[in-house]
């Protein structure tokens, strides 16, 4: 099979043969269709995420088929359509796994960090740990829904019953996260690079009651903010701009470091949290609701041997909603 392989940080991804591989006991090979393009994976290829399996196939939001079934998979069957998240195993035996709490499993692996992802023509993956996916999604507009998504919709269940809500960043999770927010009823504030006209516009388009720099306040106090760019910065700017009792997320796996800000910023019961991973509860919750709001996936597809230009793409910006590699 085709594959692009990291094989050490800071180095572009290179074109490879590779066999393919075969599933154990509780593993089912999928052939990838699609594999969306995360910003974690530039924290990998970067060397901002430190210890990572290499060489590596990168990818953890990957759509395909079933091509062959390990002895104890009784619950997918050839030819069925699935996804596999960055969630790709857990022990099920730490204190975390056992309240309920595996997305902080403390021997928990990754797709497309310890394990071999979705930059590549097949995988295994537990199929404790994968989904089958609504046939109302294509297979590039269901990709993003596996990260974007699924840890998007985790740190949108900590901002509680916010009526007015921040969203720094205005990609892949933010584009889908808005649709949902709408669907509650809720108001979405839009924060993007600064002078980014065409994400303030897209943003807009998308039913974002305001949208603008993220260097300024929003036009009114804001219930809770979700950061999801990687910048540390934002941090301060997003307390700063919601109310009392106010709640700021910061929804990304790696940040650049938050400045000091005065406690009087946090005071009030502002309260300053992180999400890490998921859980397969959060990800059997969003797949069931997407559909039936509907939520619409804006894709920017690249074919495999592209993936680089898909990495250059989203660290510069030029990515509207997600960039998605077509790999079928």
């Amino acid at each position: 099979m085709r594959a692009m392989i990291l094989s050490a940080p800071r180095q572009p991804l290179s074109l490879v043969e590779l066999p393919v591989p075969k599933p154990n006991s509780e593993q089912v090979l999928i052939r990838i269709h699609a594999c969306a393009v995360c910003r974690t994976d530039l924290h990998i290829v970067d060397g901002e995420l430190t210890h990572p399996k290499l060489p590596l196939v990168l990818g953890h939001q990957i759509v395909g088929t079933v091509e062959a079934i390990g002895n104890n998979v009784l619950n997918f069957y050839l030819g069925q359509r699935v996804g596999v998240p960055w969630l790709g195993h857990t022990c099920t035996h730490c204190r975390y796994c056992l309240s309920n709490r595996e997305n902080l499993c403390d021997y928990a692996e990754f797709t497309g960090y310890n394990l071999d992802g979705g930059y590549a023509e097949y995988t295994v993956a537990d199929h404790r740990f994968c989904f089958p996916l609504h046939p109302s999604y294509p297979d590039l507009q269901a990709a993003p829904l596996l990260c974007g998504g699924l840890i998007g919709y985790r740190a949108y269940s900590m901002t509680g019953n916010a009526e007015k809500l921040g969203f720094y960043g205005f990609g892949s999770s933010a584009h889908i996260l808005i649709q949902l927010a709408r669907y509650h009823g809720r108001q979405v504030f839009a924060f993007t690079r600064p002078g980014d006209i065409e994400g303030q516009e897209f943003a807009r388009q998308l039913g974002a009651t305001w949208a603008g720099d993220s260097n300024i306040l929003p036009p009114e106090p804001l219930d809770a903010a979700i950061i999801f760019a990687p910048v540390g910065k934002l941090v301060p700017a997003a307390l700063r701009a919601v109310a009392k009792g106010g709640v700021v997320v910061c929804a990304g796996i790696h940040m650049s470091d938050i400045p000091a800000f005065p406690y009087e910023i946090l005071w009030q019961e502002r309260v300053l949290r992180s999400v890490a991973n998921l859980t397969r509860q959060d990800g059997e919750e969003f797949l069931a609701i997407a559909p039936k709001i509907p939520i619409h996936t804006e894709v920017n597809s690249f074919p495999l041997t592209q993936a680089n230009a898909a990495l250059d793409a989203l660290r510069s910006g030029k990515i509207t909603g997600s960039a998605v590699l077509v790999v079928d």
